[in-house]
């Protein structure tokens, strides 16, 4: 199943949500860990959640809410979010499953490429992007985002 993913967008308050549609979906979180420090330098996010919900609009406002686990670090990061209609209940929940499930075994890639920065060959940090950009849908032609790596 192919999944047509939303721009990210910066995640800033639950005012920011309102284009969301109320529609069934797929959410990815994403933290920036690497800000461009010059023009045309390109940005990295962390993806550190992946869900589903039967109402994105409303799944969404609810981060912002005191008893989110993650308000405290939407409020303290720079985090985007993008988001994907799915419609079919069985798709959504098979989708984030397995989005999570390839999350989860990335972990070990990531740490790779952030511990060893630039020893680590090109070749491999490019495989192990383009897989991340593969799950999270970031398309070439998007300036604001490079690649997603994988991380909590």
């Amino acid at each position: 199943m192919e999944l047509n993913w939303s721009r990210w967008f910066r995640c800033e308050s639950s005012f920011g949500l309102l284009l969301v549609p109320r529609q069934p979906g797929i959410f990815a979180l994403a933290e920036e860990v690497i800000q461009p420090a010059a023009p045309g330098a390109r940005r990295m996010l962390a993806v550190f959640e992946v869900n589903e919900a039967e109402d994105l609009a409303r799944a969404l406002s609810h981060l912002f809410a005191p008893s989110s686990p993650w308000r405290n670090r939407l409020a303290d990061a720079r985090c985007y979010l993008r988001y994907a209609i799915v419609q079919n209940p069985q798709d959504r929940i098979a989708s984030a499953a397995k989005l999570r499930k390839w999350l989860t075994s990335q972990l070990d890639v990531a740490a790779q490429i952030f511990e060893h920065g630039s020893a680590l060959s090109s070749e491999m940090r490019t495989v192990a992007e383009r897989a991340v950009d593969r799950v999270t849908g970031v398309m070439e032609e998007e300036p604001m985002v490079e690649r997603a790596a994988v991380g909590q």
